[in-house]
């Protein structure tokens, strides 16, 4: 069943940013967590330690350092929408969220996408605004089990040439 549901996490972001990585909406683990890829079978924290060569970081807090220590910022695309529990594929009524305070704050050299659903909302509602390609990356999310931790570090390693 369909639920209008509003983005209720802050995007984490300083004016040391580099690189922006959009997922499309929150799940219903980070909607709980309230913090992004709260899934405990999302790859996007694992994957990012392992490419900038670093822990795992557990807390909220040890996730938002470690963003900005790597000059990383996250955020998703869309600001509310109608959705299903998690499935980006039931996403109707999309708002997006306003990227320009990013753009305008931080030195972003890139813009990444996680996953195609993503791509293709920033795409719709996003890319007008920013008049900024973004990069789409394949998904973290444990729903795109066809792509190993191997074949997302080689896709995702790309990122490192922006921080």
């Amino acid at each position: 069943m369909l639920q209008h549901l509003i983005h209720s996490i802050q995007p984490v972001y300083d004016r040391n940013s580099r690189i922006l990585i959009l997922g499309s909406f929150p799940s219903v683990k980070s909607r709980e967590s309230l913090f992004f890829y709260g899934h405990p079978q999302n790859r996007f924290w694992p994957l990012l330690a392992q490419l900038l060569d670093e822990p795992v970081p557990g807390s909220v807090e040890n996730k938002k350092s470690f963003l900005l220590r790597n000059r990383i910022a996250v955020w998703d695309v869309i600001a509310s929408c109608d959705i299903e529990g998690s499935s980006d594929s039931s996403i109707r009524n999309a708002v997006p969220n306003d990227l320009r305070p990013i753009l305008k704050t931080a030195d972003i050299r890139a813009i990444f996408t996680n996953g195609g659903v993503s791509a293709k909302l920033y795409d719709k509602y996003c890319l007008p605004q920013t008049g900024i390609q973004a990069v789409r990356l394949p998904s973290t999310s444990p729903a795109n089990a066809g792509f190993s931790m191997e074949r997302l570090k080689n896709s995702w390693s790309l990122i490192r040439q922006f921080l």
